[in-house]
């Protein structure tokens, strides 16, 4: 095609588009309309890969390397001198920040750095061990036993260090003086430092489901994305955040995350307690997803708020979305029209097994997003 013809062509679409305003709005609707998953997911059996957000480690420092006790002998000079060389130092271990890691998962719990080599005769010194790097997600917090944060890793490379290596120890030559010229000492490596610390991500979703246990939230994130979380007819079948990707038509991604189920006092700690709502903190805006099949489901709701608000009044002002589940069942008519009464906010009446509406909640996920992306700017 010419060049004089793609010229006419943008001319002619921004004329139309000015005569008709509304191929904006159409334009617009297009962007925040999701790619459902069309192709069929595959029945092979993997072994899931669990996801971590909060993980305590013991950091240890690799010991430096000892010096050496050596005297040099020469066929003409049986007594020409100390010739012990110094050890090498222990490696650190560090903590870098990464775009290319999603979780903690990967990192064992116990870390040791390498130890430095020791020092031989003539002279020799011991190598320096190299520095152990840990990968680590961009936005992880580093907090010391105590809980108070000490790290920060914000950007993409940022380094922290966690643990020393021990220095190399002294040969015996480092030792020699004018009145001393053949000392049989030297310095052995010290440890390095042991430490331990809690990492924690600042943020590892988009948008969080909370719910009771079979409120339908594994269905709903295999619904919406190609994760392939665990699905049965049992209470806490999800003891893990399980997180999927939403794929828009604008290349856009939205991360998802199937959180373990909530029940009444678990902010006593009771069921995941705890654990759950760590995780829910840990997410920029949350979903409450309610059985609506059961009888009173406001009762879920309020139960959600109250346990938030009794584990952190900065959780319950967080964005949320408001969902009703399992709308393909006889009796969830009525409780639908009486939550909406009684929540007074918008409710996205929805079927996840079924696929009723899920359209509509994809792109009010994504507004919601977009909003809060837009206050925080």
């Amino acid at each position: 095609m010419s060049l004089r013809r793609v010229c006419s062509s943008i001319i002619l679409r921004r004329q139309y588009c000015a005569n008709k305003p509304n191929e904006w709005r159409t334009n617009n609707d297009i962007t925040m309309t999701a790619l459902r998953p069309k192709k069929a997911k595959s029945e092979h059996v993997y072994q899931h890969q669990h996801f971590s957000d909060v993980k305590m480690i013991r950091t240890v420092g690799g010991k430096g390397g000892d010096g050496c006790v050596s005297f040099l002998q020469l066929w003409c000079n049986e007594r020409a001198g100390p010739d012990g060389g110094d050890g090498g130092n222990g490696g650190h271990i560090m903590f870098e920040a990464s775009s290319n890691i999603s979780n903690l998962y990967h990192i064992s719990n116990n870390i040791r750095g390498d130890e430095g080599q020791s020092g031989s005769s003539q002279n020799c010194h011991g190598k320096n061990a190299k520095h152990t790097v840990v990968k680590v997600p961009i936005g992880t917090i580093i907090r010391n036993q105590n809980g108070v944060i000490i790290g920060d890793l914000s950007r993409e490379g940022m380094m922290f260090i966690a643990a020393r290596g021990g220095a190399g120890g002294k040969g015996n030559t480092f030792f020699t003086t004018d009145k001393e010229n053949a000392p049989k000492v030297c310095e052995h490596g010290p440890p390095g430092e042991d430490c331990s610390y809690i990492l924690e991500m600042r943020c590892i979703a988009d948008i969080g489901i909370i719910g009771f246990p079979n409120a339908g939230k594994s269905t709903l994130l295999n619904a919406i994305s190609r994760a392939r979380p665990k699905v049965a007819p049992y209470a806490f079948t999800t003891l893990r955040p399980n997180i999927g990707m939403i794929q828009y038509a604008d290349s856009f991604q939205l991360a998802v995350a199937d959180l373990p189920g909530i029940i009444p006092d678990a902010h006593r700690n009771k069921g995941l307690g705890l654990q759950f709502l760590k995780h829910a903190e840990h997410c920029s805006a949350l979903m409450f997803l309610l059985d609506v099949s059961s009888p009173e489901p406001w009762l879920q709701y309020d139960t959600l708020l109250y346990e938030m608000n009794k584990f952190s009044e900065k959780l319950a002002n967080y964005p949320r979305i408001i969902v009703a589940n399992k709308i393909d069942m006889p009796e969830s008519k009525e409780n639908l029209m009486e939550l909406r009464e009684r929540v007074g906010m918008a409710v996205i009446g929805i079927s996840a097994k079924v696929g009723t509406n899920l359209k509509e909640l994809l792109k009010e996920m994504r507004k919601v997003h977009l909003k809060q992306k837009q206050e925080e700017c």
